[in-house]
């Protein structure tokens, strides 16, 4: 009788445990569901359009959180080489948003040497391949938003990049699109370059 009670309190626990295992497991499933949802509901994306020198910031919905007046490179066109002036086009991820608040840049158009704060309080450095320097940032002039005027970053008034860099991670996406000053400069640079592969072709005998 003592051996036929101790086998039944011992399947009740086998029953109660395999009834209470898939609820534990539920834990981290819905741990992981929650957080991945928060990543969805928190991620962003921006859109800087060359045509009206704008900056756009959307959310996972495709609504707008901000919209800015921004500065690019003074050269149209797709950036193609280191210090060309030109601000690159395509889809880029964020690498980093670094503190630039102490750093300086001498602007090779002028003579007043280094200036402090050139590049506001923030720099979000860019992914953009063969290019280590391109990137969203502050600016010290003002009077260059809503213009063609950097060596090829991307500027915008402090007190609105303050607002921006606290809704993008690096998780955020940065798409670069052209304007038609751009694109006539893309297929003009594209006629050029067939040019001198042809001219190339025909100097190496082929």
């Amino acid at each position: 009788m003592l051996i036929k009670s101790i086998l039944q309190k011992r399947k009740n626990s086998i029953l109660w445990i395999l009834i209470i295992i898939p609820y534990l497991l539920l834990i981290p499933a819905t741990v992981w569901y929650y957080h991945t949802l928060n990543s969805i509901e928190n991620s962003s994306f921006i859109v800087i359009n060359k045509a009206d020198l704008t900056l756009t910031l959307y959310n996972y919905k495709g609504e707008v959180l901000q919209k800015s007046k921004i500065a690019i490179g003074k050269k149209p066109g797709n950036k193609s080489a280191k210090s060309d002036y030109k601000t690159p086009e395509g889809i880029f991820n964020i690498v980093d948003v670094e503190d630039a608040s102490k750093w300086s840049h001498d602007f090779k158009d002028d003579s007043l040497g280094a200036i402090p704060g050139a590049y506001g309080p923030y720099f979000i450095r860019l992914n953009v391949p063969g290019q280590k320097g391109i990137g969203i940032h502050g600016t010290h002039d003002n009077n260059s938003l809503g213009t063609r005027a950097s060596e090829g970053c991307i500027r915008m008034n402090n007190n609105e990049l303050l607002q921006l860099v606290k809704n993008v991670t690096t998780a955020s996406v940065v798409v670069i699109t052209p304007g038609a000053e751009d694109v006539a400069a893309n297929m003009q640079n594209d006629s050029a370059s067939k040019v001198k592969q042809q001219k190339t072709r025909h100097c190496s005998g082929f």
